[in-house]
C-alpha cells in the first residue's frame, strides 16, 4: 500500500545530505574544484567487468563514471577537480550494487597514487558520523594480501592452482577472473572490521587506466580502499599513454568478444586528449551510497537511498 514511499528512512536520508556537504567542505577546504560532466558519452566503456547503458536510437550511453570527461578537463589545462553525481552500469543490482548509484571522483595533478590514497583515508575518516574514530589503516600489495590468504603467489600461481583454491567459482572463467573471485571470496572476506586496508600494486593484467610501475611491470599503480570487508575507492596513477591505452581498450574489446558480449566504442576524444598531453595526475572513484552504509551500519544499499533505481511505483 505504500510502495509510493522512499526506500530509505527519513533520517537517513537527512544523514545523506550531511555527508554531501560534508564532501564538498573537504574538498572547498583543499582548495578542489567541483565540476559537473555530462551523463550521456558517445563511448561507453571496454572494460570486460562493465556493461554500459545504452540508450536508444543511437544516442549514445549513461556515463559508468565521469573519468574521461574529467581528463579531457585535465588535458585542456584544469587544476584539481572533483565531481559528486550519478553514475549507471547495466545489470548490477545487489546488496552493494545499483544500475544508478552515486559516485563521487577526483584528480589531483602531480600527486602519486599513495599521496591520493592517504587523502582517501582522511575523507572517509572526516565524513563518519565520529571522525576522530580510531581506525588503525594498513597499506599492503595486492599479492601479500593474496599470499597471507591463500599462501600462493597470485602473480605466478599457474592456471590450474588458481582453478583448484577456486573450485566454487563460476565456470568459464579467465585467469583474471579467477584472481578477482579468490581476492573477494577469500582476501577481501578476511580484512579486519575496524580497519581501513588500501591495497596496492595490482597485477598488470588488472591495471585498467592505470600507469604500470616503474621498474616492475607485473604490477601497475593501482590501488583499492576498504573500510573493513567493504569496497569503498578504485584509483590509479593515471596512464598517460595513448597508444598504450588504445591498446588496453583493444584488448578488453578481445575479451569481451571470447564471452560473447558486445565490442564498445573507443573514446576516440579520450585517446586525443592524451595525445595532446595528460599532465601527471592521480585520480579516484568512491562510492558515496557505500560511505553512507557504512556510516549508518545500513545493511543494503537501497536503505540509504531515497528511491530504488528505476521503480515505477
Amino acid at each position: 500500500m505504500n510502495a509510493w514511499h522512499p526506500t530509505a528512512s527519513i533520517a537517513a536520508l537527512q544523514r545523506r545530505g550531511e555527508l554531501l556537504a560534508r564532501i564538498r567542505a573537504f574538498f572547498a577546504e583543499r582548495g578542489v574544484t567541483e565540476v559537473t560532466t555530462p551523463v550521456i558519452t558517445a563511448s561507453g566503456v571496454t572494460d570486460p567487468n562493465i556493461d554500459s547503458i545504452e540508450l536508444a536510437d543511437g544516442a549514445g550511453y549513461l556515463r559508468t563514471s565521469p573519468e574521461y570527461w574529467h581528463k579531457r578537463l585535465l588535458a585542456a589545462g584544469f587544476g584539481d577537480l572533483y565531481e559528486l553525481g550519478p553514475a549507471f552500469r547495466e545489470g548490477e543490482c545487489g546488496r552493494l550494487h545499483q544500475v544508478e548509484f552515486t559516485l563521487l571522483e577526483w584528480y589531483r595533478r602531480n600527486w602519486g597514487w599513495r599521496k591520493l590514497a592517504d587523502e582517501v583515508v582522511a575523507l572517509i575518516r572526516h565524513c563518519l558520523d565520529r571522525p576522530e574514530e580510531a581506525f588503525s589503516v594498513r597499506y599492503a600489495s595486492w599479492n601479500d594480501c593474496f599470499r597471507e590468504v591463500t599462501g600462493i603467489d597470485g602473480l605466478t600461481a599457474d592456471d590450474q592452482e588458481l582453478r583448484r583454491l577456486a573450485a566454487d567459482a563460476p565456470t568459464g572463467c579467465n585467469r583474471d577472473m579467477l584472481l578477482d573471485f579468490l581476492f573477494a571470496t577469500r582476501v577481501q572476506a578476511a580484512f579486519p572490521a575496524d580497519r581501513i586496508t588500501v591495497v596496492h600494486d595490482y597485477p598488470s593484467s588488472q591495471a585498467a587506466l592505470a600507469r604500470l610501475k616503474p621498474g616492475e611491470p607485473s604490477v601497475a599503480e593501482r590501488f583499492e580502499v576498504f573500510a573493513g570487508t567493504l569496497e569503498l575507492a578504485n584509483g590509479y596513477h593515471e596512464l598517460q599513454d595513448a597508444l598504450q591505452q588504445s591498446e588496453r581498450f583493444e584488448r578488453d574489446n578481445r575479451i569481451r568478444a571470447q564471452f560473447n558480449r558486445r565490442e564498445m566504442p573507443v573514446d576516440q576524444a579520450l585517446l586525443a586528449a592524451l595525445e595532446s598531453g595528460l599532465p601527471d595526475c592521480s585520480g579516484v572513484a568512491l562510492g558515496v551510497d557505500r560511505l553512507l552504509m557504512r556510516s549508518l551500519d545500513a545493511p543494503h544499499i537501497t536503505a540509504v537511498m531515497p528511491f530504488r533505481p528505476g521503480d515505477r511505483q
